[in-house]
């Protein structure tokens, strides 16, 4: 078994140093902590003696452990993290940002390797970036405190699925979300629907906040659809829009043909319907699993953090309806 003795004449520094790095408890250069972390990660030293015991660990956070989105980003990780001798610690936020940092911090007291952690916001989170090991962000976009995530273009994607309904002739289309401070994708997609419609010369309407975790079945739509009489809506993920769809079948209207929906993300769900789901398909498990094995180089190899743009897909679905075709 590897001691701290043997990672710190690896290193060239002293065993107070090598102890600040892996403990994250001071102040030390950058160049050190990497010298540090790729000396314990070739004589194989883990805190707290990890490695004659038990397997190391990735700690992961998400917002919901129900939405098949996370559903897939989880199962991505946890097989290149298996096959890198990881297990993986899962804790949710609930679209909370106080949850946020209870659950990170829950998750540090096992000591793991490293985090990959989606937030609320990353640019206003609680969570404290100076006493974290080696973190990735899933779904966020890297900021000047999170510098390494794997993320794609929320704000491009929302204007062009924005610009498909415009193009099919809509020009009163709502935007549905789960409240805004919960998820910074669903804000980022909002704002590329006003770019979309402000660069069309068409008017936007105000976003409709809903909670993202509550039951989807008790959904009423009855007075936003009354007081803003939209041709579509845009659902800020695909759960909300098989949501959405819900509920305006419960009252009596048909889609697509008195009201078209889309979403985003590209669930399987989406497609057992009567008509496939209009959607802005994101490789949710190839983003989890670039994430993950970002995670691994950084901590196991003292790779520099990077940044990961993946990109999305729109896939047209039966549930828009072309009014342009019929003016």
């Amino acid at each position: 078994m590897s001691t701290l003795q043997q990672v710190a004449f690896r290193a060239g520094c002293s065993v107070a140093t090598a102890s600040r790095v892996l403990n994250r408890n001071g102040p030390v250069s950058d160049e050190m902590v990497r010298r540090v972390r790729r000396a314990a990660a070739e004589l194989g030293y883990r805190v707290g003696g990890r490695s004659g015991g038990s397997r190391p660990a990735i700690g992961v956070l998400i917002p919901s452990i129900t939405n098949p989105v996370f559903a897939a980003s989880l199962s991505s990780i946890q097989n290149r993290a298996l096959h890198a001798g990881h297990s993986v610690l899962i804790a949710q936020s609930n679209y909370d940002p106080a949850q946020e940092v209870d659950a990170v911090a829950s998750l540090l007291q096992q000591q793991p390797t490293g985090l990959i952690l989606t937030l609320c916001d990353p640019e206003r989170s609680l969570v404290s970036s100076s006493s974290l090991p080696p973190t990735v962000l899933l779904g966020n976009l890297p900021t000047a405190r999170f510098t390494a995530g794997v993320a794609t273009d929320n704000f491009g994607a929302g204007r062009e699925l924005t610009d498909h309904l415009l193009c099919k002739g809509h020009d009163r289309i709502l935007f549905i979300s789960g409240h805004f401070a919960g998820s910074d994708r669903a804000k980022l997609r909002y704002l590329g629907y006003l770019k979309a419609m402000e660069a069309a010369g068409r008017q936007p309407l105000d976003a409709l906040e809903i909670s993202f975790v509550n039951s989807l079945e008790q959904l009423d739509l009855s007075d936003a659809v009354s007081r803003f009489a939209p041709t579509a809506i845009i659902g800020s993920n695909d759960l909300l829009a098989l949501g959405v769809m819900g509920a305006l079948r419960r009252q009596g209207l048909s889609i697509p043909r008195d009201i078209s929906v889309a979403g985003f993300d590209g669930i399987s769900l989406g497609f057992l319907g009567e008509v496939p789901l209009t959607t802005v398909e994101i490789p949710d498990g190839t983003m989890g699993a670039a994430a993950a094995s970002l995670l691994l180089d950084m901590a196991e190899n003292a790779a520099p953090p990077r940044r990961l743009i993946v990109p999305y897909r729109l896939r047209p679905g039966g549930t828009v309806r072309n009014l342009a075709a019929q003016s």
